[in-house]
This record gives structure tokens, C-alpha cells and sequence, in this order.
């Protein structure tokens, strides 16, 4: 099993995937970065400035957004072995299918924990450095907004395992993508505004990315623009059992999936 994922680490290392990655990683932190400089009180509509909680909160809260970044580069990853059929080779040399996905996904995690790392050192770095140019104090002590950095980077490590188990169990590239894209652009938004299933927002995938993240503005914005009333969220620990469940379930599903149909 170690070989296995030395071998994918290995693969990893091999072509571009891990480069778009990073970039992704500095490009996103260094979005979070600009919009600290321009400050939350030039938002249209204005927003508390990084002086106060709730501006500094908002900002690192945008984070999340880019949370979704990872599984798609990890659901690239695995769909695209399948489509160019690369894994065909690699199942030949496995003794059991299933070890190459368990392979998988723990090598596309631990590359996943440091895109997370990546993304909060460098969004971490360029908001107390917009603070400095600004001349202000952020409004949170600085083992919150490290606290609160460490959470965002545990949510995409936990998003990329979903999205490699994603990859695995779809196969084909396109749909795995317009699936991920789908629901985290569109169908989750949807439902806030449905009454009734926008009770259920804190158990989906969302609703416990903004629990352990702490950033609830699309669902407030959400309820001020509908006039409903989202479910209050669920607590950091259990926002992150709830998300980490999702990934788990899709982990194991990826995992049997070989066992039962042809790879090819």
C-alpha cells in the first residue's frame, strides 16, 4: 500500500496538475489578500471594515468559496485516468483493485492539506499585511484568524477526498466537473430558498462548510433577499463530522465501485 502512494505521489509530481494547483492556491489567497486592501467598506453594499469581527470574519469567510477548488483538481485527477484509461495499467499491477483507489485517495488528500496550507499561508500573509498598509488592527485576535485559517485549510482537504471519490465513481471528466459545479454553484443555493428544505441547509455539504468555517453570508444574504429563515448552523465540530461524513460515504463507494464493473 505505501508503494502505492509513493506512486501517485510520484505520478503527481510528473505532470502539471500540481503547478495549476498551486497557482490555484496563491491565485485564490492572494484574492482574499486584495480585498482586505480594498477593504470590506468599499463592498457595494459596504460591510464592517477589518477593524471590527465581522469585517475580519467576512473576508476570511470568502475562503470558503474557493473550497471547491481542489475537488475539481482532485475529481481531474482520477476522471481523467479513466478517460485516457492509464488506470487500466495501474489495476494490472495492483494485487487488489481496491488498494489503487484507497491509494488515491490518500495520496490526493495529503495533496489536498497542502493546497489548504498553501491557501491559508498566503491569504493569512496578505491579510495582516493589508491591515499593516492600512494602518489598522484586525478585529479578531491573531490565534482566531489563525484558528480560523486552519479550519478553511481542513475544509479543502476534506473537499479534495470528496472530490476524488467523486472522480472515481463518475469516471468521465465532464460530468464529474458539471456535477460538482452544479451543486456547489447552484443546486444548494437553490434550495435556501426553498421553505421547508432550507431547514436541512446545516446537513448538507454547505451549511457544515460554513459552520466549521464560521462564514454564513450567502445564507443570510440568501434569507434577507427571500424573506425565509435558514436553520440555525451547526457547531465547528460538528459542521466538520457532517462534511467529513460526505467524504467519507463517497470515499468508500469510490472504493467498491471496481469490485463490481469493469474498469474499462
Amino acid at each position: 500500500m505505501t508503494g502505492l502512494v509513493f506512486a501517485e505521489w510520484r505520478r503527481l509530481a510528473a505532470g502539471r496538475l500540481w503547478l495549476w494547483g498551486l497557482l490555484a492556491a496563491i491565485g485564490s489567497g492572494g484574492v482574499i489578500g486584495l480585498l482586505a486592501l480594498v477593504g470590506p467598506e468599499n463592498f457595494d453594499p459596504p460591510l464592517p471594515g477589518l477593524e471590527t469581527a465581522t469585517g475580519t470574519r467576512m473576508v476570511l469567510g470568502l475562503l470558503g468559496f474557493f473550497a471547491f477548488v481542489p475537488a475539481l483538481l482532485g475529481t481531474t485527477a482520477v476522471a481523467a485516468e479513466y478517460r485516457h484509461q492509464t488506470i487500466t495499467t495501474t489495476m494490472l499491477f495492483a494485487p487488489r483493485r481496491w488498494t489503487v483507489l484507497v491509494a488515491k485517495l490518500v495520496a490526493y488528500t495529503a495533496a489536498g492539506l497542502a493546497y489548504g496550507l498553501a491557501n491559508a499561508v498566503v491569504a493569512g500573509s496578505m491579510l495582516f499585511a493589508a491591515a499593516a498598509v492600512k494602518g489598522i488592527a484586525l478585529g479578531l485576535p491573531t490565534a482566531v484568524v489563525l484558528g480560523l485559517l486552519s479550519r478553511i485549510a481542513v475544509t479543502m482537504t476534506v473537499y479534495t477526498l470528496l472530490g476524488v471519490a467523486v472522480g472515481a465513481l463518475l469516471r468521465n471528466q465532464v460530468a464529474a466537473l458539471a456535477v460538482l459545479g452544479g451543486y456547489f454553484y447552484a443546486l444548494e443555493t437553490a434550495l435556501l430558498v426553498i421553505p421547508g428544505i432550507n431547514q436541512l441547509y446545516p446537513y448538507l455539504p454547505g451549511g457544515a462548510t460554513a459552520a466549521l468555517t464560521g462564514f454564513t453570508y450567502m445564507a443570510d444574504a440568501v434569507a434577507s433577499q427571500t424573506g425565509t429563515t435558514t436553520a440555525t448552523l451547526l457547531s465547528a465540530p460538528l459542521g466538520a463530522a457532517v462534511l467529513l461524513s460526505y467524504a467519507l460515504l463517497a470515499a468508500l463507494a469510490a472504493i467498491a465501485a471496481p469490485l463490481r464493473k469493469d474498469i474499462t
